[in-house]
């Protein structure tokens, strides 16, 4: 078999297929394959694409790796790994433009926003999510990455962040990898000293909301702080 998609049978090349009838014919490896373009011995680029998933396990879980894990895959190296980060990169940006259009003011959206890609994370991930007076999304910021079940976060530099970048407020997300929500005491502590903070700045504290996973607690798959009237 070619191990050149420009090589194989017009009616067979993922590109030609997509221009013809839309990307919604194609499989999942055939998409891939556009970004791969070209294969390695024994193996077309639709071929390595569908290695990469049977490895991977699903296009989510490929959307999550590192471009550096990328590159260290056989047959793609930095450049076409580049490519398939930027393309799920420029995805996930598209998903969520439609949180800068409304307000980020209800902890649905906030875990709308976040949920898909905070679940598949095996640490503990705190993001900051800054809004203008319109509660509209200004800001998205990692600010630090733990351990399974640990992350170090000071109400300061989440507070320095917000008065750095001269946001109306903010809103302090989270995930417990474990798919409980249930807030630690840590939790709550950081909790009341940020809304402490946060009045003394005059900042609005719009919500810290824990993202866990469906089915792993009774209830909701994420907690929200100041839907339990704690903030």
């Amino acid at each position: 078999m070619s191990h050149r998609i420009h090589d194989l049978p017009e009616d067979d090349r993922p590109r030609e297929r997509l221009l013809r009838l839309g990307p919604g014919v194609l499989t999942d490896a055939e998409l891939l394959a556009i970004f791969i373009n070209t294969g390695v011995k024994g193996e077309n680029a639709i071929q390595v694409a569908q290695r990469l998933l049977r490895e991977v396990g699903t296009l989510r879980q490929l959307s999550r790796t590192s471009p550096a894990e990328l590159a260290s895959s056989r047959a793609l190296g930095p450049a076409k790994a580049a490519h398939l980060a930027a393309a799920f990169e420029i995805g996930k940006r598209a998903e969520r433009e439609w949180a800068r259009e409304v307000p980020m003011n209800a902890p649905e959206l906030i875990y709308k926003y976040l949920a898909a890609e905070m679940q598949c994370l095996a640490h503990e991930s705190v993001r900051v999510l800054l809004v203008n007076t319109r509660l509209h999304l200004q800001r998205d910021e990692e600010l630090f990455r733990g351990t399974v079940n640990e992350s170090v976060a000071h109400p300061r530099d989440i507070l320095q962040v917000a008065v750095v970048h001269k946001a109306f407020g903010f809103a302090l997300v989270h995930n417990h990898p474990s798919g409980d929500p249930s807030p630690s005491a840590a939790d709550k502590t950081l909790t009341r000293r940020l809304k402490e903070g946060a009045e003394i700045l005059g900042l609005n504290f719009v919500d810290h909301v824990i993202i866990g996973l469906p089915g792993e607690h009774r209830g909701q798959p994420y907690f929200s702080f100041r839907e339990n009237g704690m903030i």
